[in-house]
């Protein structure tokens, strides 16, 4: 207590010394006392730096000593922003982010080593698996610390300091041991034990996510057009989008799925009043649209051709607008069709999505417009109404209300997300859209944060934005006539693809029709969707069956030919290991092999990969991680036998601890392809 009432009036001093410097050198600075050169200036802004660094130092010492003794204050008057250290847990036996843990280890040690740097973020790297020498994981942050510490008078090599860090780092139930090399890396060794309580609990109550703070997110993805058929242009942001989703329903936030499907607009004029023509029985009798692609196309030419049909299909559009009851009956039947398809290829690709088209917000359209008068942000220009989305007046405007009186995308984009953050309470707002949006959406997010629908404090909106898909001649993917590919006959032709693959391999042999199906649809579909995740979104890439289809590499069919291998073990080892928690009551995993060592780390960075996810929303490299834990476990199981086998080929020996770590590797993948989207089958 008595040193602590020391370094308080120390700081009191040096707070009042640093006033009167302040002040001098406002003074100065006004030519107060300013002589011919600025000498005096310069020292005296190197003096107020000097007590400014000094004054850090005891306000973070007295922080620390707080820390120890428990009930002592500090000077009211402290002006230096104090570091709340982590707590370290004395135990942990789940699967945790190894890197967000030792984050707060280092950053801790950091505080404690250096307290004029406390709060500076440690940074930390995982180290790859073929280099275990160097430990499994690093704190490199030395070396930014020696050029921090420089610029404050300090000259400390970085190896120096990453002593003086690992001197005051804490124990960790994670880490076996800790090492300085090199220049100043810190290495780290994990502790086998901590892996073994890991997995052992991780086979007994099932893969669990890390902790995050839970959201309410909305993720806006697919998105197609009413009347028209969904095509390959759709298909990134529907795959990706739904893999989103997945994962941060999985990281435990309240996600809201939303297909903002273009349901409304004057295309709708043109297709009722083409409707009315081919089906005049429509409002008794449901008509039989077969091909709602080619019925727009049909409308589409007359709209074009026939100047007595347009004026008519915008007569209807006015009609559907004020709410005429046979032009809303005329539009839902359109609706219907069209959902009735895109249902079709969403059940095929096992797709969950809520409906809110654009016709959703046209009464929110009209406030939206009302609200934006209230604040005065609307200006008249050429007949429109435009909006611009900074103060500034740079960018592009938006086009709030057309000089006809109608609205835009811009209106109904507005409308749609201030009903997303003010009537369903969503705090982060994810829109998969293509690249080519960018521009668009950004204005809309600067508009909303102008005009106070989106407060930046309490609000996200994320543009996961995507490249194109190309063809084999890498030009935009489409069908040899020029037109875009259907997803429909995509799907098909990747049916007929798998099943070619499969049959060649003549797994028609073995497995029953019923089997043979199953494994059809889950390479077809898997394979598709995996070209796609294990890509970087924002890349294009390249779309073909060959590659997707090879069962090396990181292709699904590699995965799923090495999950299907992985699950049989168990079943092929003549035991039963169906009760994973009853086996642990008598066998403990073991990791004495390197190889089974190997593979326990590579299964422990999963949280690590969902944390790292989570905040980029690239899907590739949870991808790159199922091609790491299927390549290390094939080194596992070439090195390591689980099941022995004499020459008659009778089970001698069954090695129950590997089973379970095969168990736990097959339990990690289901999750990620669950994530992925992909259906693993019990045989392929």
């Amino acid at each position: 207590m008595a040193s602590l009432k020391r370094e308080i009036d120390n700081l009191q001093e040096l707070e009042r010394l640093t006033a009167e410097l302040q002040a001098q050198i406002e003074e100065t600075k006004k030519g107060v006392g300013l002589e011919e050169d600025d000498e005096e200036l310069t020292k005296l802004q190197l003096e107020n730096s000097k007590l400014k660094h000094r004054l850090a130092i005891l306000n973070n010492a007295i922080e620390v000593e707080k820390g120890n003794s428990g009930n002592a204050t500090t000077s009211s008057t402290a002006t230096a922003k104090q570091f709340t250290p982590a707590e370290i847990p004395a135990e942990i036996n789940t699967m945790v982010s190894i890197s967000d843990h030792l984050l707060d280890l280092f950053t801790n040690a950091i505080a404690k080593a250096f307290p004029q740097l406390a709060g500076t973020p440690a940074i930390i790297s995982m180290v790859n698996s073929n280099a275990a020498k160097f430990g499994d994981y690093q704190c490199n942050s030395a070396m930014s610390l020696a050029k921090t510490l420089k610029a404050s008078g300090i000259n400390k090599p970085p190896r120096d300091i990453a002593n003086e860090i690992l001197k005051q780092c804490q124990s960790s139930p994670l880490v076996e041991k800790l090492e300085v090399a090199g220049a100043g890396f810190i290495n780290v060794f994990l502790k086998k034990s901590y892996a073994v309580d890991a997995l052992t609990n991780m086979l007994k109550s099932g893969v669990n996510p890390p902790k995050a703070k839970k959201q309410r997110v909305l993720v806006d993805f697919s998105s197609p057009n009413i009347a028209k058929q969904m095509h390959v242009g759709h298909l990134r942001s529907t795959i990706i989008g739904e893999s989103i989703s997945r994962l941060l329903e999985f990281m435990g936030h309240d996600v809201l799925r939303v297909n903002h499907v273009g349901d409304w607009g004057t295309q709708f004029g043109m297709l009722i009043a083409h409707l009315e023509d081919r089906f005049p029985n429509f409002l008794n009798e449901s008509p039989p649209i077969g091909d709602l692609q080619a019925f727009y196309k049909e409308s589409k030419k007359r709209f074009d051709e026939d100047e007595e049909f347009k004026k008519r299909a915008y007569n209807r559009v006015v009609q559907l607008q004020s709410g005429e009851p046979n032009s809303t009956k005329a539009w839902n039947l359109i609706c219907d069709v069209s959902r009735s398809e895109f249902q079709k290829i969403y059940d095929r690709l096992d797709i969950s999505l809520t409906e809110k088209g654009e016709s959703f917000y046209q009464s929110r359209m009209i406030e939206v417009v009302k609200f934006l008068e209230s604040k005065n942000l609307l200006e008249l220009d050429e007949g429109r109404k435009i909006m611009w989305p900074t103060a500034d007046k740079s960018g592009i405007p938006l086009t709030v209300v057309k000089s006809d009186g109608g609205f835009t995308y811009d209106t109904s984009d507005m409308a749609a997300i201030r009903y997303r953050i003010e009537e369903e309470k969503r705090d982060w707002l994810i829109y998969v859209v293509d690249a080519g949006q960018n521009t668009h959406l950004k204005n809309i997010y600067l508009a909303a944060e102008r005009c106070g629908i989106l407060n930046p404090e309490k609000h996200k909106a994320e543009h996961v934005q995507f490249g194109v898909v190309l063809g084999e001649d890498g030009k935009k993917f489409k069908t040899r006539s020029g037109e875009t590919v259907k997803l429909s006959d995509l799907l098909d032709e990747g049916l007929k693809r798998s099943l070619d693959k499969l049959i060649e391999k003549e797994r028609d042999k073995v497995l029953t029709p019923e089997e043979l199906k199953a494994a059809q649809e889950s390479v077809a579909y898997g394979c598709i969707k995996y070209a796609d995740l294990s890509h970087n979104r924002t890349n294009e890439y390249v779309f073909s069956f060959d590659k997707m289809l090879e069962d090396r590499g990181n292709t699904a069919v590699y995965l799923l030919y090495a999950f299907t291998r992985i699950c049989s073990i168990s079943r092929n080892s003549g035991e039963d290991f169906s009760d994973l928690a009853k086996v642990l009551e008598s066998t403990k995993i073991e990791l004495e092999h390197e190889k089974e060592w190997k593979l326990a780390k590579t299964l422990l960075k999963f949280p690590d990969v969902l944390v790292k996810i989570s905040k980029d929303l690239l899907l590739h490299v949870l991808c790159e991680y199922c091609y790491e834990v299927s390549t290390v476990f094939s080194e596992f199981y070439d090195n390591c036998y689980c099941i022995e086998k004499n020459k008659e080929g009778q089970i001698v020996k069954v090695n129950r601890s590997r089973i379970l770590l095969c168990e736990a590797t097959a339990a990690v993948l289901r999750k990620c392809f669950y994530i992925l989207g992909l259906k693993p089958v019990a045989k392929i």
